[in-house]
């Protein structure tokens, strides 16, 4: 009955073959959120793979439908051993991205889990049936080895986060009494560098926007009006310009925090950015100056140009347009408030010139908004040490994540510290074909979930 043991009996589950055949019966449903006709896989995903595999540890199962109509249902799973004990909130999604069917390698089907070497192939194997099942897996061997947890655990599984995880937070404020607990410790995205273990402690939020220039109805002859009617693709295209500079420096400054924390900088000077052989090489020149790597896109806002219409792209016609749309996007940190954003945009091109352009918010489905914990914060140190136990690697401490996940729910509403242990790298083609899971992570995953559910049975847990 030791902690070496029960992290023995998790890595274990890819041996013997039961974690594969587990996973590849979840990788077969497909429960792609984005398709209007999942519903019924979204529900079977909860009733049928997951509450049953709950209930066979212990936990009480309820599923729920969605209480805004708008996404799948979410089930809430209860273990609680002593109701004078701390409790741990888990959670994940059971929906995926669309399966991308044709554009597989020859060989491979986004609903058949694959193994080729050391990668598994399947959607969903990352994001994020995978990660939450490990998680599950590595409880339900600690529970075999020490025969109980020492603390309760609750956990939220939900089936639209693809699609902006609508209802999460009215279902969690709904809930607020059978969701009640200590801290927050999940699995999802990706780790910065394959090798080395990760903290996610927050996300970065996103907020949509249209620019647009309209001047008129209707095209004209570009022989005929060409160089006295106003073009707006150009004023559109320096509208831009006047925001953000050709190197990628933005130069709108009022949507951009004003300093980098130094207890954030201080835990992003031992933060990489690498995407591996099947990621992106970074344009080091891009972006603001100044900044690491790191502090550019886990410490500071970004202004992207996501899409450009003018005219007619795909069959190009002899005219002067109407009009010019561009859908933006700012990714940003707990440093600026969002609600800032749009005015300061609108004054900003105004002083500039460039009154003739409207910026109007777009509801993307995904408002998720800005979280951070502080990386010198007990939890994150408790979890680390734990991490480094299990590993003997130092885990990078990432006060937020890049990228958006509806953590705000758990974070504000339900006020809880948040912790994401990432199982997967960069470079697995999540959202994308061909996306996979690296089988020396994922063990490393079983690993590190193990010796931490070991550990929080064993030590007082921060106040």
């Amino acid at each position: 009955m030791t902690r070496e043991a029960a992290i023995a009996a998790a890595s274990g589950l890819l041996d013997d073959g039961s974690l594969l055949a587990l996973l590849a019966r979840r990788v077969a449903c497909p429960t792609a959120s984005q398709d209007p006709d999942s519903g019924p896989h979204l529900w079977r995903y909860l009733e049928q793979e997951m509450a049953p595999d709950l209930e066979r540890i212990g936990f009480t199962c309820s599923i729920h439908p969605n209480p805004t109509g708008k996404g799948g249902p979410f089930l809430i799973g209860r273990r609680i051993e002593d109701a004078s004990l701390p409790t741990l909130l888990t959670y994940g999604h059971g929906d995926t991205v669309r399966g991308l069917d044709a554009e597989w390698h020859e060989g491979l089907s986004p609903w058949v889990l694959t193994q080729r070497g050391e990668r598994l192939y399947g959607r969903g194997i990352v994001d994020n049936k995978g990660q939450h099942c490990c998680n599950l897996a590595a409880l339900e061997s600690v529970l075999k080895v020490r025969g109980k947890l020492g603390f309760n655990v609750i956990i939220l599984l939900e089936t639209s986060e693809e699609v902006g995880s609508p209802g999460i937070d009215e279902f969690c404020r709904a809930h607020r009494d059978e969701l009640k607990a200590d801290v927050l410790i999940a699995s999802d995205g990706p780790r910065l560098v394959p090798d080395v273990p990760a903290l996610v402690l927050g996300t970065r939020g996103a907020l949509s926007l249209d620019l647009r220039v309209k001047y008129r109805e209707g095209g004209h002859h570009s022989g005929n009006w060409g160089g006295l009617l106003a073009n707006p693709g150009v004023r559109l295209a320096h509208a831009i310009a006047a925001i953000i500079d050709r190197d990628g420096h933005v130069l709108a400054r009022d949507i951009l925090p004003e300093r980098i924390p130094n207890s954030v900088r201080a835990a992003l000077a031992h933060c990489e950015v690498d995407g591996g052989e099947d990621g992106p090489q970074i344009n080091h020149w891009w972006g603001e100056r100044g900044l690491t790597a790191a502090e550019k896109v886990f410490g500071w806002n970004t202004f992207e140009v996501l899409a450009f219409k003018c005219g007619h792209p795909e069959a190009p016609v002899n005219a002067v347009p109407p009009e010019a749309v561009a859908r933006c996007q700012i990714r940003y940190t707990v440093d600026r408030k969002p609600a800032t954003f749009i005015p300061a945009l609108r004054a900003h091109l105004a002083a500039a010139g460039f009154d003739d352009v409207t910026v109007d918010p777009v509801k993307s489905g995904a408002e998720w908004a800005a979280t951070r914990m502080d990386p010198d914060g007990p939890w994150p140190r408790m979890v680390a040490a734990s991490v480094q136990r299990s590993t003997g690697k130092t885990p990078m401490i990432v006060p937020n994540a890049g990228g958006s996940l509806p953590n705000d729910t758990f974070a504000v509403t339900l006020g809880l510290p948040t912790i994401y242990i990432p199982h997967s790298y960069s470079g697995c083609s999540q959202h994308a074909p061909n996306e996979h899971a690296l089988l020396p992570i994922m063990r490393e995953g079983l690993e590190i979930a193990a010796g931490l559910f070991w550990d929080l049975g064993e030590q007082a847990w921060p106040e």
